[in-house]
């Protein structure tokens, strides 16, 4: 059943009495909701394994050049760390809610949900329409918001019927893959990890390959079919995200920028960081940066 009806008609007026709540810090971890009335630019950052539900507007989601769109009655969900650049396209309001992924929850849930064929390598993250069993347990986590004591007690039952339905629904042969070790999904998530601590050193891909138990050639392939890079271009990109939130801490360290993520060449680190964001780390340093999801 397609995502119409009263569920959608209230999840809207949720988001909308939400999204100035003064109580965010006591969500789930990662739970948001957004309103806005005007599109916005493209903005760079690191996701974590999310679903991002749209109930008004549209937005477009860029991941190594492949561009994910989703608009109302659709969600986005990622599986890993990625680096993206995503912006909103249409903004009638636009109305969103997001909330993050729990592996061990979804790893809890797998031997229930339906079993699925073995998928191909593939990108991390997927767009598929909501139905109204996804839509029901958002809307009830959200009226839950508004019962702060009843919150606490049931918001992890409707976090949990919230990645059932992502686990059984059209999105699910990749959702599924999250709580399968031997997945590329999780193969794929062992090596982001390493890279990300270790993104300001020196990598050989052999090491890299030994830490996650395959061949260099399996992972290459494997890390370039989810993330759409290589692992390198992967660290580049992480170490420019990291280099740019350091910029909007101290703006007048263009050098120190590039020195704390691992680039010994200041001219380097001004070309690529111009290539990857359209303008040198001059003209960046000060602007606010919106610090990538963890």
């Amino acid at each position: 059943m397609k995502a119409v009806g009263n569920a959608m008609e209230e999840l809207r007026a949720l988001i909308l009495r939400l999204h100035t709540s003064p109580g965010r810090g006591s969500w789930l971890p990662g739970m948001q909701v957004v309103a806005l009335t005007k599109v916005t630019q493209p903005i760079s950052s690191v996701t974590a394994p999310t679903l991002a539900l749209i109930a008004g507007g549209a937005k477009s989601t860029v991941l190594a050049g492949r561009e994910f769109r989703h608009r109302t009655g659709q969600y986005l969900v990622t599986t890993l760390a990625l680096p993206v650049s995503a912006h909103v396209t249409r903004a009638d309001p636009f109305l969103a809610f997001g909330l993050r992924l729990r592996p061990e929850l979804i790893v809890e849930l797998l031997p229930d949900a339906p079993a699925r064929p073995p998928a191909a390598p593939g990108p991390g993250m997927a767009v598929a329409d909501a139905d109204d069993d996804l839509l029901e347990p958002v809307v009830r986590l959200l009226r839950l918001v508004e019962r702060p004591r009843d919150f606490t007690v049931l918001a992890r039952s409707a976090e949990r019927e919230i990645h059932w339905r992502l686990l059984t629904g059209p999105a699910g042969d990749l959702v599924q893959q999250i709580g399968h070790a031997d997945s590329h999904v999780s193969l794929v998530g062992r090596a982001v990890h390493w890279i990300t601590d270790h993104f300001d050193q020196t990598i050989r891909i052999a090491d890299l390959a030994g830490h996650v138990g395959v061949s260099v050639p399996t992972l290459n392939r494997r890390f370039r079919a989810t993330t759409g890079m290589s692992p390198l271009q992967y660290q580049k990109q992480i170490r420019l995200q990291r280099a740019r939130l350091h910029l909007a801490a101290a703006p007048r360290d263009v050098a120190g920028a590039g020195f704390a993520v691992g680039y010994n060449s200041p001219s380097q680190f001004s070309r690529e960081y111009r290539r990857m964001f359209g303008s040198p780390p001059s003209d960046d340093a000060g602007r606010t940066v919106v610090e990538p999801a963890r």
